[in-house]
């Protein structure tokens, strides 16, 4: 088309027009409930965002952090780095500016994050947010979506599964209080918003659906299962809520998985179901109580399962037991498959550890085990609280190492030639464990407990299992066996 039929072309369509023969035509009854349904989606939205967002806050906190300043004790970096002019007579006050030179000084950094009004007592008004957004703050100041800001205070944090309670007090009644919903109701598909403060756009709303529940892979807390969404969620998210279309909260976003740093449609949020009772933890006590048991559990492998005698089972394995914890005065033993907790399924370690974590201190568990390849009845166990380091017990971890099966791919890793060598392999020793006063090392082969000739993990946990107060262990070392020390328990 040359211009001069472009002329003419855009001519006869201003004649067209200006006729009235290219108007839109009228909507078919199919375009227009279409449309209504859109418009019904729309005003939903518009509907939870009005009310939700005057619950939604800004958490605005300041931290104190400490650095080394390498310069301290001298009057400038020449000196440090040159000396003084007269070092035959400042020698000692330079080796103690040097000395100083480590000492640590303080300074004030400011961050952002959001979070939910969730419940009013009184004049009293709290917030749930992330710990990681104000576990460590010094001061803390909440901003409303109207603007108005008050000064707050942190009732309680904990950093394992990253939820904190702050407050301020308000005698305003009209400041709503966010409903909480049902996460275990929530299912891949669903439609959700999050609500916060992205990159300091404070009182933003995203709309996504929910992609997945129930993500809890190994680089992930063990005690959460988070919710995975779209919705696009980025830093200063976190503390918000994620919520469903009946305008319930039903997670705090807490973390992305980026790898620009900003939002790539991998958003994860604390189901809410998890943190209902922190809240009334965090008012009561100032801290969550995590019931504990004593045992350390592992994920196993299908050629492990096919020793144990649970192939296609589903359950955690207790691979060790803290002597005098309550599962080892229960009853429980390493060895153990553990398939229900009280009378539930048991799935998977982190649902394990999740459900144990959630149990009330001086409550009584039942566990129902497979031990030899056997359904034991159920073991009663009460529950204790969670210490904050169980690392320090190190030196009761019974038997402090994992036993693992002895594959022909091992022996080749181990250079064993020994084609008819049968036992379980020594891995994972614990620093300070009854297995390292044993002087058992990783690699080690096991040939015999107690003088039992052992030939698979299975027939090694059972006669560990059947060890009465003490043991000892044969173990193949260079073409030859050894009999460790005994151990008594």
């Amino acid at each position: 088309m040359n211009k001069y039929t472009k002329q003419i072309f855009a001519a006869g369509a201003a004649l067209v027009f200006s006729a009235g023969l290219f108007a839109a035509p009228a909507k078919t009854a199919a375009q227009a409930q279409a449309l209504s349904v859109v418009e019904a989606f729309q005003t939903t939205f518009r509907s939870i965002s009005d009310t939700l967002l005057p619950s939604v806050v800004e958490v605005d906190v300041t931290e104190k952090r400490t650095y080394t300043d390498p310069f301290q004790g001298f009057s400038s970096p020449f000196e440090f780095f040159f000396g003084r002019p007269d070092p035959e007579n400042d020698r000692k006050d330079n080796k103690d500016n040097m000395d100083n030179k480590k000492r640590e000084r303080e300074y004030e950094q400011k961050g952002l994050g959001s979070g939910v009004i969730v419940r009013r007592t009184g004049n009293t008004l709290y917030v749930l947010t992330n710990n990681h957004v104000a576990g460590a703050a010094t001061k803390i100041n909440i901003k409303l979506n109207d603007g108005r800001s008050f000064e707050a205070k942190l009732v309680g944090a904990d950093e394992r599964i990253d939820v904190a309670l702050v407050s301020f007090e308000s005698d305003d009644k009209t400041i709503p209080v966010a409903t909480l919903g049902d996460s275990s109701s929530v299912m891949p598909g669903d439609i959700c918003m999050a609500f916060g403060a992205p990159l300091g756009y404070a009182q933003s709303v995203t709309q996504g659906i929910v992609s997945a529940t129930g993500r809890s892979e190994a680089h992930m807390s063990s005690i959460s299962d988070y919710i995975q969404t779209d919705a696009a969620i980025n830093q200063g998210n976190s503390g918000g809520p994620l919520v469903n279309i009946y305008g319930e909260v039903i997670g705090i976003n807490t973390w992305i998985a980026s790898q620009s740093g900003g939002s790539q449609g991998l958003g994860f949020a604390i189901p809410i179901n998890n943190i209902k009772n922190s809240i009334d933890a965090f008012i009561k006590d100032g801290k969550i109580t995590y019931g504990w048991v004593g045992v350390s559990l592992l994920e196993l492998t299908d050629e492990y399962k096919k020793q144990l005698g649970v192939e296609g089972i589903e359950g955690a394995f207790a691979a060790e037991v803290y002597s005098n914890a309550p599962a080892f005065k229960g009853g429980l033993k390493p060895g153990d498959y553990i398939v229900e907790l009280n009378g539930k399924p048991v799935k998977t370690v982190n649902q394990l550890v999740r459900e144990v974590g959630s149990l009330q201190t001086g409550s009584t568990a039942t566990f129902t085990v497979i031990r030899g390849g056997k359904r034991l009845p159920m073991i009663n166990v009460k529950v204790e609280e969670r210490l904050k380091d169980v690392s320090n017990l190190n030196n009761k971890l019974w038997p402090g190492f994992i036993a693992a099966p002895l594959t022909d791919d091992i022996k080749e890793d181990l250079k064993i030639d020994d084609k008819k060598l049968k036992g379980v392999v020594v891995t994972a020793v614990q620093e300070k464990s009854p297995a390292a006063a044993l002087r058992l090392q990783n690699g080690d082969v096991i040939t015999a407990v107690n003088g039992k000739a052992v030939k698979d993990v299975s027939e090694f946990y059972a006669e560990l299992a059947n060890a009465q107060k003490s043991v000892n262990f044969d173990v193949y070392s260079n073409g030859g066996t050894i009999t460790t020390g005994t151990y008594k328990f």
